[in-house]
């Protein structure tokens, strides 16, 4: 149970402790970045026949589970994250587990699961040949024909979902975004993390 959250501020520390608006967006787009080769990857393999989806597919999803659970229970954020110097912690000041990893990760993944779904189902319906023909932006303008409504409303949901992290946490003085306040954490600046420990009593902080 948790009994005492990490400091609003620190003594002695003029900046803010924990991760803000900019920062959290350079690091999804830092995110972005690194998985863009194997976006390229899997988009290449999925060109050359309409059934390469099924064989990619597993591994995508297993991909982003060990970068968007495994990697922040192991080293506190996901490889954006870790560049621009921020950490999620418990709002107790421990490091994070499995259960605040998979919470935080939750709804993005039944979006993930949403459109996996969506994807075959379109793809079963779609025609070979002419999927084929197409370039890649055509080729997801296409599927998208196959059920134009689920497709709006699974994009526009996960962008809203992704981007009310970076609004929610303007709001609020310790910068929760709402998987932080489903998962119970925070997301500081690593340089502050010892010091937010120091400033925590020792008995608080699960080792």
């Amino acid at each position: 149970m948790q009994t005492q959250a990490t400091p609003l501020r620190l003594e002695r520390v003029r900046d803010g402790i924990y991760a803000g608006f900019w920062i959290r967006l350079g690091s999804l787009f830092l995110d972005g970045f690194f998985l863009l080769p194997l976006t390229w990857l899997v988009g290449y393999l999925n060109g050359t026949g309409i059934h390469m989806y099924y064989y990619t597919v597993i591994p995508m999803f297993l991909f982003g589970l060990w970068y968007n659970i495994y990697l922040p229970k192991r080293y506190g954020g996901t490889a954006g994250k870790l560049v621009v110097g921020i950490s999620i912690i418990r709002l107790d000041g421990a490091p994070i587990a499995w259960k605040e990893a998979t919470m935080r990760y939750l709804v993005t993944l039944v979006f993930v699961v949403m459109t996996f779904c969506l994807m075959i189902y379109c793809l079963g319906k779609a025609d070979e040949e002419t999927y084929l023909g197409m370039g890649w932006m055509k080729r997801t303008a296409y599927l998208i024909t196959f059920s134009p409504l689920l497709f709006k409303i699974t994009s526009w949901s996960q962008s809203l979902w992704d981007f009310s992290e970076l609004v929610v946490l303007l709001t609020n003085p310790r910068k929760r975004g709402p998987q932080d306040f489903m998962a119970g954490t925070v997301v500081v600046k690593t340089i502050y993390l010892d010091k937010i420990r120091e400033a925590m009593k020792p008995s608080e902080i699960e080792e």
